[in-house]
């Protein structure tokens, strides 16, 4: 097998599998920003996955066809903003430990999402697969270009490219737009921001309640590409990969895209290694413990060269310095 054979199975893997991290670190980047630490973000993947395993199964039902796995990102969207506000008035409006309220959110999400699961499907413990995925497809025109072609827009999900635009968009909305200065005013200086006359606590829910949009679209992505189904395995750590690719990437929407392609191409390898030479000689569990020994190599390697906002975690009180 050639090297260009190993990148053409190993490339578009690792679009696939970065898509729902992206999505995910980007949320947690928004309620950063703001100020508000978000380790919650496992369980609003969890969340994601099961509104989008039980609202594609209806609408298939309904007869919507290659249309439900779309319209179920939606709705997991919105499922995870909702579920978000729990952090939100936990951290915000009773200033309550952030990091304790994000692990509470993400027990309370398996938790919740496996009840659920059993109540609606008859006592078993994991939702029907569905039928309509998000399949891997060529995309017209380019998916003919020389070289690249078959590196980067043959067997791809049209998620991938989504969550590269979405990255660059929150880019240009977090360093371009009013709004964005009034999002990282209060998570850097909320006392000034306030002089100002910014609502720290109306931009720190609204930067709670994106987290938990982009990361309910990230884990129902993660299920309509990859798993097919819900159980209280199907998410395994992704959220936690998210958070550690938002803190590779610097708090920054470029850097947690960067750092989540990385992530997704660890585990691309481990998904594809018995199609790669040498590789495929290796003990399978050596390739699936790779993606979670290089997170802990790079934050170990990179996190002391991090700076958070710096009003990141810190509960405001109006009138306080």
């Amino acid at each position: 097998m050639s090297f260009f054979e190993i990148l053409t199975i190993i490339i578009p893997s690792t679009l696939l599998t970065a898509a729902p991290l992206i999505f995910t670190s980007l949320g947690g980047m928004f309620s950063e920003r703001s100020g508000i630490v978000n380790i919650g973000l496992e369980g609003l993947m969890a969340v994601g996955a099961f509104a989008a395993a039980v609202s594609t199964l209806g609408l298939e039902h309904s007869g919507l066809g290659d249309a439900s796995p779309w319209i179920a990102i939606l709705i997991a969207g919105a499922v995870g903003g909702l579920f978000s506000l729990i952090h939100a008035v936990v951290s915000i409006s009773f200033r309550a430990d952030q990091t304790v309220s994000g692990v509470a959110l993400n027990f309370l999400a398996a938790g919740l999402t496996i009840f659920l699961v059993k109540l609606i499907f008859d006592g078993k413990g994991q939702t029907p697969y569905i039928t309509h995925n998000i399949d891997k497809v060529d995309i017209p025109g380019l998916a003919k270009i020389p070289f690249l072609g078959p590196l980067f827009f043959q067997q791809v999900a049209y998620t991938s490219y989504i969550a590269i635009l979405i990255a660059i968009l929150c880019w240009f909305i977090v360093y371009k737009t009013p709004f964005g200065l009034r999002l990282r005013s209060v998570g850097e200086h909320p006392a000034a921001a306030d002089t100002l006359g910014i609502s720290v606590i109306k931009m720190r829910y609204i930067g709670v309640l994106l987290s938990g949009v982009l990361g309910g679209i990230g884990g129902a992505v993660y299920l309509v590409t990859i798993t097919s189904n819900y159980n209280v395995t199907t998410i395994a750590g992704q959220g936690f990969l998210a958070l550690a690719a938002l803190v590779f990437g610097k708090w920054h929407p470029i850097g947690a895209m960067g750092a989540s392609l990385f992530f997704g191409f660890a585990q691309a390898l481990s998904i594809t290694s018995q199609q790669i030479p040498y590789l495929d000689r290796l003990p399978s569990v050596f390739m699936l413990i790779a993606p979670y020994v290089l997170t802990l190599i790079v934050l170990t390697g990179f996190v002391g060269r991090a700076e958070a906002p710096k009003a990141d975690g810190v509960p405001y009180i109006k009138g306080q310095r």
